[in-house]
């Protein structure tokens, strides 16, 4: 008795049709890549102090450049959505917040905190002058 049906419910497309819970899962994921990729662009801020005042500068102009200043934003967004979903997970570990409703107000709320705090973060970065 074989049944024409996905495997998955992760084939989104031609069986299931996006929903917030499926994006946030994906994008939970993505943003762990680019925070993993992002560590690596620490590294290379932390290398250039080390190497001196000249190497620093070239790499501080790199990031005060305006693809410098969308990547340390972008990056910013990644963490802020990270940690707030992680917390939403580490939740769901302890069995609460399962019921529709409930994961619908999770997800929004976790879409809202990383923006505004992304937003904040971006906000005292470049009224201290951190990332001019």
């Amino acid at each position: 008795m074989s049944q024409k049906r996905p495997m998955s419910p992760f084939m989104i497309g031609p069986y299931y049709r996006p929903q917030i819970t499926s994006m946030m899962s994906i994008l939970h994921r993505a943003t762990g890549v680019i925070l993993a990729l992002g560590s690596l662009a620490l590294v290379w801020v932390l290398v250039s102090l080390s190497m001196g005042e000249t190497a620093f500068a070239a790499t501080r102009s790199c990031l005060a450049s305006p693809y410098g200043k969308l990547a340390l934003a972008g990056f910013a967004f990644c963490l802020m959505y990270h940690l707030f979903n992680g917390i939403r997970h580490l939740f769901w570990d302890t069995g609460r917040g399962f019921d529709i409703p409930a994961v619908y107000r999770s997800g929004y709320a976790v879409i809202v905190l990383s923006l505004l705090s992304t937003a904040i973060i971006w906000w005292l970065a470049t009224s201290s002058g951190g990332a001019a």
